[in-house]
């Protein structure tokens, strides 16, 4: 492994900040199959979902003086990517979707996180894109939470603090997500496949956000703000 990769978010930022922005490619590298997931369980496509991951990482870059390391650089990064799903969506005039339905607390968990089964596929790509379709039918409230709980694998108080909202509403939240999606699917499966940021993209990405960052260092001059 690259002595590099083995940096901390923290020592990375620190020293992009002191003037290797270079490194900032570790960044973008380590965050983009999280960026990319919530933007498209924002109900984005492809495409747009890439739009917005390059944003997010600039408007990241430029600000990164602002990061006081009171929350997780990952927590910070995708409320970024939260807050421009949103204006995007607002911007095009999307309205939130909402359910009046209750919350059944005791919903048995969806998906297990590990796979006793040596001879079960794991990559199952057909069931994968029969619940991403399933999850865009979920209000948005819901399926933002079971994103981030159950794809992204942040725990109650990251979520929490990247939706701000209380953390019983994060845990009731999901609760109502698996039981809508349990009407769908009625056996157990691994989430780990769903919406994986091919690596063939990753690349891609770097190389978008490093150079629309060299494009605009001048404008900030030449560091991120400090």
């Amino acid at each position: 492994m690259n002595p590099k990769e083995q940096l901390t978010d923290s020592q990375i930022i620190d020293r992009v900040i002191k003037g290797e922005t270079n490194l900032y490619e570790l960044i973008v590298r380590r965050f983009n199959p999280h960026l990319y997931k919530i933007g498209r369980f924002y109900n984005f496509n492809h495409e747009d979902t890439q739009d917005l991951m390059q944003d997010t990482f600039v408007d990241a870059y430029q600000h990164l003086g602002h990061f006081q390391n009171r929350a997780s650089f990952k927590t910070w990064i995708m409320r970024i990517m939260l807050n421009n799903c949103y204006h995007k969506k607002e911007k095009f005039s999307y309205k939130f979707e909402q359910s009046g339905k209750s919350i059944n607390e005791k919903i048995k968990p969806l998906f297990n996180t590990t796979d006793n089964d040596a001879n079960k596929p794991i990559h199952n790509r057909e069931l994968g894109q029969f619940i991403e379709v399933s999850l865009q039918n979920i209000p948005e409230q819901y399926r933002m939470v079971f994103s981030l709980r159950e794809i992204s694998g942040l725990n109650v108080a990251e979520t929490s603090e990247i939706l701000q909202i209380s953390p019983s509403n994060v845990k009731a939240r999901l609760s109502r997500a698996k039981s809508m999606l349990r009407s769908q699917v009625e056996k157990t499966y691994s989430a780990l496949d769903l919406y994986e940021f091919n690596l063939i993209y990753c690349d891609a990405i770097v190389n978008r956000v490093m150079h629309a960052i060299e494009q605009n260092r001048q404008n900030w001059n030449e560091s991120p703000t400090p």
